[in-house]
């Protein structure tokens, strides 16, 4: 592991390959699980002041639950997180005909209609950020709907710090990610 400033990084994040399969996946990390994604107080204030322009760019379902429920939830950590759509995929998520889930944050963001790309979780997966003292923590985020990111990232040779390299800059900065980079060269020198 490394430490860059006040961020821990795992070996697990420096050395298991990833390259996002969605054709294989079809976007089931926006679909599966027991909750939505982790939200910054930022991001859940930027949602409230965003819905209006994200809307067009959202499916009926969605809406329906972001009206019900507001544009974020507390989550069983009484944290801020995305709502459901009926405790499955994201309020936020939108499918395209063959079925895979995209992020219409994000598409909204393509579009030109929003500065927002999407919450910093979803743009860092499958790392998670775990709060620590006196670091945070980027951990990989083991799951077996990754499988396939898995296996093509071994066979590229691409860990996921460099698969996430625009999250992280994003998150951190180009100096930060830059000296992330040289002291993994340094340890595989």
């Amino acid at each position: 592991m490394l430490i860059i400033d006040d961020v821990l990084v795992t070996d697990a994040v420096l050395q298991k390959g990833f390259v996002c399969r969605l054709d294989a996946c079809k976007g089931a990390c926006c679909v599966e699980g027991d909750a939505g994604a982790p939200l910054t107080k930022e991001e859940a204030g930027l949602l409230e002041s965003e819905l209006p322009t994200l809307r067009p760019f959202l499916r009926p379902e969605g809406l329906e639950a972001l009206d019900g429920q507001g544009a974020w939830v507390l989550g069983w950590d009484r944290e801020p997180e995305t709502p459901l759509v009926e405790g499955k995929e994201c309020a936020y998520v939108t499918f395209t005909p063959d079925g895979t889930a995209l992020c219409g944050i994000e598409q909204a963001w393509k579009a030109g209609a929003t500065a927002f790309r999407k919450p910093i979780s979803c743009h860092l997966y499958p790392i998670r950020i775990q709060e620590g003292r006196p670091f945070e923590i980027l951990h990989y985020h083991e799951w077996d709907i990754c499988s396939a990111a898995c296996n093509y990232g071994e066979q590229a040779g691409v860990p996921i710090y460099q698969f996430v390299k625009d999250a992280l800059v994003r998150k951190y900065g180009q100096e930060w990610y830059e000296t992330l980079c040289d002291a993994v060269a340094q340890e595989g020198a």
